[in-house]
């Protein structure tokens, strides 16, 4: 996997998933690799030779899990940028060793990504026969027992979040054409995520959200969590660019942060000042690829450190998503908090003339 730029998680953690699988004694619900206490400790780490995948409350975890255990499919939900992706993907490489079933939902996902296709070659040379039928990932998922991810299930048609219906609540999969079904076999289930700011896009209709079991990924609490998830990362993702290696220093990461949590919430960390928000979302995935972004100058064009210029084209590209009204809360955030901000003046320089 050296080649590969970003590995799956079952390749990736691959050790330690085997180390989890070794040692583990307890109960395993039918058609698991592991068991859920074993899937918490790989999503949360255990401090020693499991590293932490995801930062944030170990009950929405284990809410998560538990539920993948039941017969009721799992939808995380949050804003942008909670992880969710992130999430189900350690979920399905920890539940049933592959994270690859993947549905991306759009608004051109078509209702064959959710029920199957046809390879229109040897349908009218050979006619509806097996060979000719093209099966989806949920499918697949379906008939080896695994674990299904459907991305932005909300962004998807309506009717074409209806074919999960039968799927969910019969955990079966009618074939009409053949006069047959694909029945789930133990281990099946489905991890979906949505957005919470795409309600009224395409809103789950009742009988399709009684079929799932709502986890609400909250933003980080606090600061210092945010910090360390966002030190993690960058460093996790500048190791799999090959980045050259860069003094990044936690005092840069904190400033992007503080930022981006103060514009997001509308009042600075004293919570002595109201500050104005932007139109876009500034989550922590945003921080990360602002502070990846930085890496990469300071490493190519810099002197190796990562300093307040560096990261301020990204700060600026992030925050200023509407031309004229962001701008004018870019403007206004520097002028009355980051310029009167002890030890901020090179940051706020920065900024000022990348504006």
């Amino acid at each position: 996997m050296t080649n590969v730029l970003r590995p799956h998680a079952e390749d990736q953690y691959a050790e330690e998933l085997a180390i989890l699988a070794k040692d583990d004694d307890r109960p395993r619900p039918p058609g698991w690799h592991l068991s859920p206490w074993a899937v918490t400790t790989y999503v949360l780490g255990d401090g020693e030779r499991i590293t932490p995948k995801y930062i944030g409350p170990r009950r929405v975890v284990e809410v998560a899990v538990a539920t993948l255990a039941t017969d009721r499919a799992l939808l995380l939900l949050g804003v942008p940028g909670t992880a969710k992706t992130w999430l189900s993907e350690h979920l399905a490489a920890a539940v049933s060793g592959d994270s690859t079933l993947l549905v991306q939902g759009t608004a051109g996902t078509a209702e064959e990504a959710i029920r199957y296709g046809w390879n229109y070659a040897r349908l009218l040379a050979e006619g509806p026969s097996r060979e000719a039928l093209t099966p989806s990932p949920v499918m697949r998922a379906m008939a080896s027992g695994a674990v299904a991810r459907i991305e932005e299930l909300t962004r998807m048609p309506s009717d074409v979040q209806d074919a999960l219906i039968t799927v969910l609540s019969e955990k079966t999969l009618p074939i009409p054409e053949l006069n047959e079904e694909v029945q789930a076999v133990p281990g099946f289930n489905v991890i979906a995520t949505a957005n919470d700011r795409d309600r009224g896009v395409n809103e789950l209709s009742s009988a399709l959200r009684r079929r799932f079991n709502t986890v609400v990924l909250p933003l980080p609490a606090g600061a210092d969590e945010e910090v360390e998830i966002v030190a993690r990362r960058v460093a996790q993702l500048s190791a799999a660019l090959r980045l050259p290696e860069t003094a990044t220093g936690l005092e840069e990461i904190r400033r992007v942060v503080t930022v981006f949590r103060e514009l997001r919430s509308g009042v600075t960390e004293d919570g002595r000042t109201k500050v104005k928000s932007p139109s876009g979302t500034l989550s922590t995935a945003e921080a990360i690829s602002v502070l990846t972004g930085g890496v990469a100058l300071a490493a190519h064009f810099g002197d190796g450190v990562l300093r307040p210029a560096d990261v301020a084209a990204g700060i600026v590209g992030a925050v200023v998503q509407d031309p004229v009204s962001d701008t004018v809360v870019w403007r206004e955030y520097l002028e009355t908090v980051v310029r009167e901000r002890e030890g901020w003046r090179d940051f706020y320089r920065a900024c000022r003339d990348e504006r």
